[in-house]
């Protein structure tokens, strides 16, 4: 009988270890990034699949320079637009006189300079880099949206949130 429980002694003494080392506790917080600079951009990089963006939400931190990395991983061309809610609109308003273009780049559209924001149309299997200088507001900052208003995209939940760092939740989406 003793022989036996010899046996077991290692064996319960990993499974206690190994239980042990499940409860360590939750994995420490992600670092805040730090801001860029006209020098050194930050790299900011944002994914488009068909129909969602990768990160959501996406860090920016006003006033900050960033270079911002699109991937379209989707099958579609897609755009990014950075703005506020009326910037959205606006290019809503615009990618709808679009609708029934044959398949490809998006015809050219535009919108008022007060309301375009910043945008960037990458086509399937693309990748477009771009440096842009944050806003330097920070409550500016929190009402930024992404979003891609090629016909149908939007509606189909093709939207990010844009959060600042440490102020706690994402801005609109």
């Amino acid at each position: 009988m003793r022989r036996t429980h010899a046996l077991l002694l290692p064996f319960a003494t990993a499974l206690a270890l190994a239980g042990a080392a499940c409860d360590a506790g939750p994995a420490p917080a992600t670092p805040l990034p730090s801001a860029g600079s006209a020098a050194q951009p930050r790299e900011v990089n944002l994914v488009m699949r068909d129909y969602s963006f990768t990160p959501d939400p996406v860090d920016l931190i006003p006033g900050e320079t960033i270079r911002l990395q699109v991937v379209n991983a989707g099958l579609d061309w897609h755009e990014a637009v950075v703005g506020d809610q009326a910037s959205q609109d606006a290019w809503e308003i615009a990618e709808a006189a679009t609708i029934g273009a044959p398949p490809g780049p998006t015809p050219a559209v535009s919108v008022p300079a007060d309301l375009a924001g910043l945008r960037v149309v990458v086509p399937s299997g693309g990748r477009v880099d771009v440096v842009w200088t944050v806003p330097s507001d920070p409550i500016e900052v929190a009402r930024l949206i992404l979003g891609c208003h090629l016909p149908g995209h939007f509606a189909r939940g093709m939207k990010a949130a844009v959060r600042v760092p440490g102020s706690g939740t994402p801005g609109p989406s």
